[in-house]
């Protein structure tokens, strides 16, 4: 579905007031789910890459950017995701050469890109799977409020921007539960771009170190996409950030046409916005993430502009992972 307007406003809307008794049956049927599930142990540790807010904040470049970070010092790390939009219940290992967004999702097929990735709505049974094919650490991409796995680490994904918006539970606003609830169970907050909403005082006031990190546009693409007329599309959690990416990086923007999250694009609508785009002399554009979920013949008909995740600080960063690292080498801590 689409991101609701209201859920960013900070005035009190009739919409989220007329949600509010469903959002507190959301948050008490989500507290009483984690008091009663037993989470199970893995036999490897897990990090887990989560938010408090449905959609948009940024898990999987953070995800990406650990395993990278991960592979760079040793540790044989797996993904391991639900697996959003996708028919396989799993556990399965993601193979971006033979699998559709259709059966595993969009996330797990960039995930499977950088390391092995794993799709099993049983978050146990794929964490056993792969610790089983060699994962020597498991990495879920997403995850943070589903009880059923025992997490080593949690991350907190947090856009420096939009914060936790009205600071509603679904569907009244865009929390998936209390922020005090979840910065009880998290290790660190990632805090993406500049914080404007004060994510970084929240997280001191629990004890918890703040990451600063952003999403850089790959130079290549940067590079080709600067100074051209594009038609933009996406649909991602947010997705005027990636409008507002483009602008950013010098690209004249002669449309942006929002979708819902996930969106499954069809034929007939690649069709329409490469016409739209030839009718404005502009070139259509969309995310890596969009892109998989693209059919496969329309892909050469659109650009992508690729992200990365740099950290503001690289070192804080690996102060947070050591601890898992050195359970994952098999270390003791002192």
């Amino acid at each position: 579905m689409k991101t609701p307007g209201f859920w960013y406003r900070r005035e009190v809307t009739p919409a989220a007031l007329l949600l509010a008794p469903a959002g507190a049956l959301y948050d008490l049927a989500s507290r009483l789910r984690r008091s009663l599930v037993r989470p199970q142990r893995a036999p490897v540790p897990v990090v887990c890459v989560g938010n408090l807010v449905a959609g948009g904040a940024g898990k999987t470049p953070v995800a990406l950017a650990l395993g990278r970070r991960l592979g760079e010092i040793g540790i044989a790390a797996h993904f391991l995701s639900r697996g959003h939009g996708g028919s396989l219940a799993g556990p399965v290992r993601v193979n971006p050469g033979r699998h559709s967004a259709a059966e595993v999702g969009d996330e797990p097929l960039l995930l499977a890109r950088a390391a092995p990735a794993w799709v099993s709505r049983d978050r146990p049974a794929g964490a056993r799977a792969a610790a089983a094919a060699g994962a020597r650490l498991i990495l879920m991409d997403d995850g943070f409020q589903n009880p059923s796995l025992e997490k080593d680490l949690s991350l907190l994904v947090v856009d420096g921007h939009a914060g936790f918006g009205n600071g509603r539970i679904l569907p009244a606003g865009p929390l998936r539960e209390r922020p005090e609830d979840g910065l009880r169970r998290a290790g660190a907050l990632v805090v993406m771009g500049p914080d404007r909403a004060g994510i970084g005082a929240l997280a001191a006031r629990h004890g918890l170190p703040a990451l600063g990190a952003r999403l850089v546009p790959s130079p290549e693409d940067a590079a080709r996409l600067r100074g051209r007329r594009v038609l933009a599309f996406a649909g991602i959690g947010r997705p005027e950030k990636f409008f507002a990416t483009l602008a950013e990086l010098g690209a004249e923007l002669a449309g942006a046409v929002p979708f819902p999250d996930h969106h499954a694009y069809t034929p007939d609508e690649i069709m329409r916005l490469a016409e739209t785009a030839q009718e404005r002399q502009a070139v259509p554009v969309t995310t890596e993430k969009d892109l998989v979920r693209l059919p496969p013949e329309a892909r050469p008909m659109v650009e992508a502009l690729r992200v990365d995740l740099a950290w503001d600080d690289p070192a804080a960063a690996d102060a947070v992972l050591e601890p898992v690292v050195r359970r994952a080498l098999g270390l003791r801590a002192g």
